[in-house]
């Protein structure tokens, strides 16, 4: 089993359920409703000047592995990484965080264990862990099941949002690195890894929260897009944030692949599955002037071009 498809995982039934979606949930749109459905972030006016940004999103079945592990704590990092990273591409800065465990049984061990990992991530970002829920849900999840999820909601001024409409020929695609598979591709991961046993160190590195580099990187340059490279890889999550007509080329060789991508190469997973599924090393981009491209401490790993469309590797 070496694709995302055999290990029951579908992207093309996820696209269509999102589109099945789009006509209910854009029927509720007020008069806060800002930007398009399917953005890293939801946009909400708060009045002329500033607007909220809020997400939410779940660990998914890296908590099954991270569980047999005994890497909670990493779970729950692993999730206020993910969540307040997409926040930021908005240009917003997290105000607070919620969560929500749900279990065919609690154990209060684990739900410590993740809230603490969660707790560790929001205190990085300058992010108020405000509450949460637990759900106790026998018969809806077997005994040894686990689900954690987060909300983040975060405030950006009007006139200092990235929503890449100003993205340009020419900008300069700067990958900052991933620690790993961060959050997207275990269903996958765990096909391969069955009932055995496996290396934690390798397979479980918490996702990498990328607030301080953004905001680092937002005073250095004019940065007109940024894309957090989740489910979907590369060519699913670049063009998310890119202008019609507007696509990514960019040069694979450019950037070194932490040791995981090894491992999924050794056990026969593609190079084009890999693609499709897994960040490849590249855990969130930033489009900025090509002139800009310099005064920051991240690799050039492609340019954008006009009339490309979507992600095209060179």
């Amino acid at each position: 089993m070496t694709s995302y498809e055999q290990a029951g995982v579908s992207l093309g039934k996820a696209v269509d359920v999102v589109e099945r979606l789009r006509a209910a949930i854009e029927s509720t749109q007020t008069a806060g409703s800002v930007g398009e459905f399917g953005g890293f972030a939801a946009l909400y006016a708060l009045d002329d000047e500033r607007l909220l940004a809020a997400t939410t999103d779940s660990v998914g079945t890296k908590l099954s592995l991270a569980r047999r592990a005994g890497r909670l704590f990493g779970a729950g990092a692993d999730i206020g990484a993910h969540c307040i990273n997409d926040v930021m591409t908005t240009g917003a800065e997290p105000l607070f965080f919620l969560d929500y465990v749900a279990a065919g049984t609690l154990d209060l061990d684990d739900v410590t264990e993740l809230v603490e990992g969660l707790a560790s991530v929001c205190r990085q970002a300058g992010c108020a862990l405000v509450g949460g829920e637990t759900a106790e849900l026998p018969g809806v999840y077997r005994e040894e099941e686990l689900d954690f999820v987060g909300s983040c909601v975060g405030l950006v001024r009007l006139d200092e949002l990235i929503d890449g409409s100003r993205s340009r020929p020419g900008d300069a695609v700067l990958g900052l690195a991933s620690s790993g598979l961060h959050t997207n591709g275990y269903s996958l991961v765990r096909a391969l890894v069955g009932d055995g046993p496996f290396d934690a160190d390798l397979l479980l590195e918490p996702h990498r929260l990328y607030a301080d580099a953004v905001r680092r990187l937002r005073a250095e340059c004019d940065v007109r897009a940024l894309a957090h490279i989740t489910g979907g890889g590369l060519p699913g999550n670049l063009p998310r944030v890119l202008p019609p007509g507007l696509g990514a080329r960019l040069d694979a060789a450019s950037w070194e692949r932490p040791p995981v991508f090894a491992w999924l190469d050794a056990r026969g997973v593609s190079e084009e599955e890999q693609r499709r599924v897994f960040n490849l090393g590249i855990g969130m981009c930033a489009m900025v002037p090509a002139e800009d491209a310099g005064r920051a401490e991240i690799p050039v790993i492609g340019r954008l071009e006009e009339g490309l469309e979507g992600v095209v590797f060179g």
